[in-house]
């Protein structure tokens, strides 16, 4: 059976979504200027739509970073595949990420990012899924909590595929 999607955001509700975040951000860092961080490769949509819907000073960067582990399980160890451009040292630091469920990657990020002394560090995330979280991590902004399904568009993909859909999808049909 072939996997179809199923809407589980609608294009308009993301779309009024991340300007209610941005303008959130914005005001919580007036007179600042902030640095943003996306990991690759989920965040680059969702950062580059909330990026336009700041308006303090922006300046972004990107990671990418995987743990090693047997099949969805995270062993907590950080690989960073591609590291920051730029020093954090007193940088406004915002992470963001495209979805975020147990935690344990984020969790090992933050220990790292913060050994670089960033004024401060905060969390931004599109989607995040409470009930698998294993680790404590505080998010900071969230735009949608969402139930334990696989999802898709905005930046998610399933197998590569579906990045480009401009709503958050459920893939139904997997096998």
């Amino acid at each position: 059976m072939a996997e179809s999607i199923r809407v589980l955001v609608s294009e308009e509700d993301v779309d009024k979504k991340i300007y209610e975040i941005g303008t959130q951000i914005s005001k919580d860092y007036e007179g600042k200027d902030l640095h943003i961080i996306g990991i690759l490769k989920g965040s680059v949509f969702f950062m580059c739509e909330l990026a336009k819907r700041v308006t303090v000073p922006v300046t972004m960067d990107f990671m990418s970073v995987s743990s090693y582990g047997a099949g969805t399980i995270s062993s907590g160890i950080i690989n960073i595949k591609k590291d920051l451009d730029e020093s954090l040292q007193g940088k406004d630091v915002l992470i963001v990420e495209d979805i975020i469920d147990s935690g344990n990657t984020l969790y090992h990020l933050l220990d790292i990012l913060k050994k670089r002394h960033p004024r401060s560090i905060k969390i931004c995330t599109l989607l995040d899924k409470p009930e698998r979280r294993v680790k404590d991590v505080k998010v900071d902004y969230v735009c949608f909590q969402i139930p334990d399904e696989f999802v898709v568009g905005y930046g998610l993909d399933y197998a590569q595929k579906y990045r480009n859909l401009p709503y958050i999808g459920v893939v139904e049909g997997i096998e």
